[in-house]
């Protein structure tokens, strides 16, 4: 599995400071795709377990979640890191234009997000958005917390 870049993010998981890794490879090619330069299988960098666990130690105590924009398509990869990372105490989440994904993977995320972009509907900070993002273990709607007032 390859990401493409690491950032720190605050707005992805709301309440969270968040690990975010893009995940090159995505076969879904959304129309519209703002980050169409993940759809390359094996571009940027590969994340390995030593250099996952790395960004894991340097992060503790300040970061609270690990969120995977895709990924889905290495589900025995992801399902190790998302361990990993519930392991050193971090909440995980998974980004998705998938409806669905497989139960091994959300048996490790504690929220997700799922729906393909499409510009006409707008992303999460839409009220018209086809887009979901739920807590996973409640099953809890929380599309509410990227609505401006």
């Amino acid at each position: 599995m390859f990401y493409h870049h690491f950032q720190v993010v605050l707005q992805e998981v709301p309440g969270e400071v968040s690990l975010c890794f893009s995940i090159s490879g995505c076969p879904l090619r959304c129309k519209g795709c703002h980050s169409p330069f993940l759809w390359k299988e094996g571009s940027g960098t590969k994340l390995t377990s030593g250099a996952y666990e790395k960004y894991l130690d340097q992060y503790a105590g300040l970061a609270s979640c690990v969120l995977f924009m895709g990924g889905e398509w290495h589900p025995e990869t992801l399902v190790e890191h998302l361990k990993l990372a519930q392991q050193h105490g971090y909440r995980t989440c998974l980004y998705t234009g998938a409806h669905r994904v497989s139960p091994d993977i959300l048996e490790h995320l504690t929220y997700i997000k799922t729906g393909k972009w499409d510009k006409n509907l707008g992303g999460l900070d839409s009220e018209s958005t086809n887009q979901v993002f739920r807590e996973v273990r409640t099953n809890k709607l929380l599309n509410h917390l990227f609505i401006s007032k």
